[in-house]
C-alpha cells in the first residue's frame, strides 16, 4: 500500500467509525426515549384524572378500552353516561387520587388507589364529597394503556 493510498484510507475509516458511533448513539437514545410501562401507565392515570376535572368526556372515554367493564356490567358508554350526569349536576368536579399501587403482568396491569371525588357549584366548599377504594384493570396495546375494568366502593 502506498503512502497516498494510506492517506486516503484513514479519513474513510474515521468517517465510517464516526458513522457507526452515531448510529449506535441514535439506537441507544431511541431505546431510552420511550418511558417504561409503569411510567406510561401513571401518565395515563394522570391524564384520566385531568379529563375528569376538566369535564372532558372524550378524554375520559379515550382512556377506556372498547371492552371496558365496570360495576354491574357497566360498559364504556355507560361510564361516559355516568360522567356526563356528574358533569351536568356539578359545575366543578374535583378528583384527588391517593398513591397508586401498580402490579404489572406483561401487557396487563392492576392498579389500586383511593380516590376522593367532590362536586359542587364552584364555591370554596363542595356540595358533595366521597372517598372510594378503587381497583382498575389495564391493558397495553401499541404503547398505549387503556382501562379494561374498574370496581369501586365507598371508603367512608
Amino acid at each position: 500500500m502506498t503512502t497516498k493510498t494510506m492517506a486516503f484510507e484513514a479519513p474513510r475509516l474515521r468517517s465510517g467509525a464516526i458513522w457507526l458511533c452515531a448510529l449506535a448513539l441514535a439506537a441507544l437514545l431511541a431505546g431510552c426515549a420511550r418511558p417504561p410501562p409503569e411510567q406510561r401507565l401513571r401518565q395515563t392515570l394522570a391524564s384520566l384524572q385531568t379529563a375528569m376535572e376538566e369535564r372532558d368526556l372524550d378524554g375520559l372515554q379515550s382512556a377506556l378500552a372498547e371492552d371496558f367493564v365496570g360495576p354491574e356490567g357497566m360498559d364504556r358508554n355507560g361510564a361516559r353516561g355516568l360522567a356526563m350526569l356528574s358533569f351536568r349536576r356539578y359545575r366543578a368536579v374535583g378528583v384527588t387520587l391517593g398513591p397508586a399501587e401498580i402490579a404489572l403482568q406483561g401487557d396487563r396491569a392492576t392498579v389500586r388507589f383511593s380516590a376522593a371525588l367532590t362536586g359542587g357549584g364552584g364555591r370554596v366548599l363542595p356540595e358533595a364529597a366521597q372517598v372510594y377504594e378503587v381497583e382498575t384493570g389495564w391493558r397495553e396495546s401499541e404503547g398505549e394503556w387503556r382501562m379494561t375494568s374498574a370496581q369501586w366502593k365507598p371508603k367512608l
